[in-house]
């Protein structure tokens, strides 16, 4: 069983990006004017698969504040603002389940192809979802 587990993983291709380029550039500044000049090439990225659940995506408008998506998040990362009716979603803290987005009656939550999340501050704007 381990044995072919291994063949098979020798014959298959990684899903992850590479590294931009083949062998770690001295100066990244100077791999970005060989680039320009045309004596060096980037990798291109990985296409995202179909269905990827990347950030949140979250209209404000057709939001009608019946707060499923609150009763249905695993990790309880959206909070209900009594006052506008609407939500606060923290993507830092969110598992991409996508309950939520099955769970909203009326289309207001869906999952974008974004995934470089990646934040020195966990309430930036980049993850925080209003």
């Amino acid at each position: 069983m381990i044995l072919k587990t291994l063949f098979s993983q020798l014959l298959t291709r990684p899903v992850t990006n590479r590294f931009p380029v083949k062998y770690m550039p001295k100066s990244v500044t100077g791999l970005l004017k060989k680039v320009e000049e045309g004596e060096a090439k980037i990798h291109p990225p990985v296409p995202v698969p179909e269905k990827f659940r990347g950030k949140l995506i979250y209209d404000r408008e057709k939001c009608i504040g019946c707060q499923l998506c609150i009763r249905v998040c695993p990790a309880s990362v959206i909070k209900f603002k009594p006052e506008e009716k609407k939500i606060r979603i923290h993507v830092a803290r969110c598992t991409f389940c996508s309950q939520c987005v099955d769970a909203c009656p009326v289309g207001a939550l869906s999952m974008s192809e974004e995934f470089l999340l990646a934040d020195y501050d966990r309430f930036s704007g980049n993850l925080v979802v209003e």
